[in-house]
């Protein structure tokens, strides 16, 4: 039986793409086994399915600042190294995938000092993670969303970059607004916009909304995905929150009217595919490389959505204002991305690309 090793997590944004891989493998007959962290979220929603082998490594955060941590998490990456490279001595694995993070550095040097022969990453984001900086000298193929991307890529390295485009599920096809509509308790009367603040939810975009919740419920309708543990005790017709959801996840954006989002790369091109107008708000520069805003800037360039800076989420009036303004231009938001030449690819053709290459 061929066998396939997956890694990365850290973050939602890391995990999904594996996810949706993962049913295709197995669906063909492939042993799947995922190198993890212990406590990540991909333990959370991987070490769960039925038919994959999880194993959890030491792994230690790699960080773009000095920290006291560092040093700490210094001396787990080597022995996370050494821990991988002896289960994939063991497992044999035929292909290895990456989809970033920091645990994912351990997981492709163990694979190459195994001499595996088909290594394989993937990068969501415009620029490269740095985790997915150190593992490109060592993997053969690095997928990327964004075609930009090879101009942050060292230039010796720039012929293993293949631009594929975001690989999109069907997850949010078919939504069922009346579903929606009776799962929310919400009427036609106003229109309907969405927050939503990422797999780990966003604290000063649940605060913002909190702040402003009042003058927004005189105009709109509200769903709230505010992420696990940050719910509040809010209690108002028209406003509907949740920390996470999944089936209905579906419904719930077929009866937002615009969302306003972080700026993940899943998440964005998620919205670009059903043309929702979006107001992005990037991470902060001090929570993150500044892949969001990189994200954020170039879907504005296209005419795609509007941005505010996380750091402006205070200021008086403006995220009230700038939301108004995102509705009532939202038919020339959708026209630009119905007329988008946005290249993209499926779960299915990054299968076989993977089992071809």
């Amino acid at each position: 039986m061929k066998k396939i090793l997956f890694t990365g997590g850290g973050s939602g944004g890391h995990v999904t793409l594996n996810l949706s891989l993962i049913p295709l493998f197995l669906q063909n007959g492939w042993q799947v086994i995922y190198i993890g962290s212990k406590t990540g979220i991909e333990k959370e929603l991987i070490a769960q399915i039925d038919g994959v082998k999880y194993y959890a490594i030491e792994t230690g955060k790699l960080r773009r600042y000095f920290s006291v941590e560092n040093m700490k998490d210094a001396m787990r990456v080597p022995v996370g190294i050494w821990q991988a490279y002896n289960i994939i001595r063991r497992e044999k694995p035929n292909i290895i995938f990456s989809k970033g993070g920091f645990v994912s550095f351990p997981v492709v040097m163990g694979g190459y000092l195994n001499r595996c022969k088909k290594i394989f990453m993937h990068e969501s984001d415009v620029t490269p993670g740095l985790a997915n900086k150190m593992s490109l000298p060592f993997v053969g193929t690095f997928f990327t969303t964004f075609d930009d991307t090879q101009n942050y890529v060292n230039p010796k390295y720039r012929s293993k970059v293949q631009y594929i485009g975001p690989v999109l599920s069907d997850r949010l096809e078919n939504g069922d607004r009346k579903a929606a509509l009776k799962m929310c308790d919400f009427n036609n009367k106003k229109p309907i916009i969405m927050f939503v603040g990422g797999s780990l939810g966003a604290q000063s975009l649940n605060a913002a909304v909190r702040k402003n919740i009042f003058a927004l419920l005189e105009k709109y309708q509200i769903i709230h995905i505010c992420g696990k543990g940050q719910l509040a005790d809010i209690k108002r017709q028209g406003y509907a929150q949740f920390e996470f959801v999944d089936k209905e996840f579906k419904d719930l954006m077929a009866a937002a009217d615009v969302v306003i989002s972080r700026a993940g790369s899943n998440a964005i091109f998620e919205l670009l595919s059903l043309k929702k107008p979006m107001l992005l708000v990037p991470l902060p520069s001090k929570s993150s490389r500044g892949e969001q805003s990189l994200n954020a800037m170039s879907f504005k360039k296209h005419g795609f959505a509007d941005v505010i800076k996380d750091e402006d989420l205070d200021v008086p009036d403006l995220l009230l204002s700038q939301i108004d303004d995102l509705y009532q231009k939202r038919e020339d938001y959708t026209q630009n991305m119905q007329q988008a030449e946005t290249k993209q690819t499926s779960s299915q053709k990054l299968y076989e690309a993977i089992i071809n290459e």
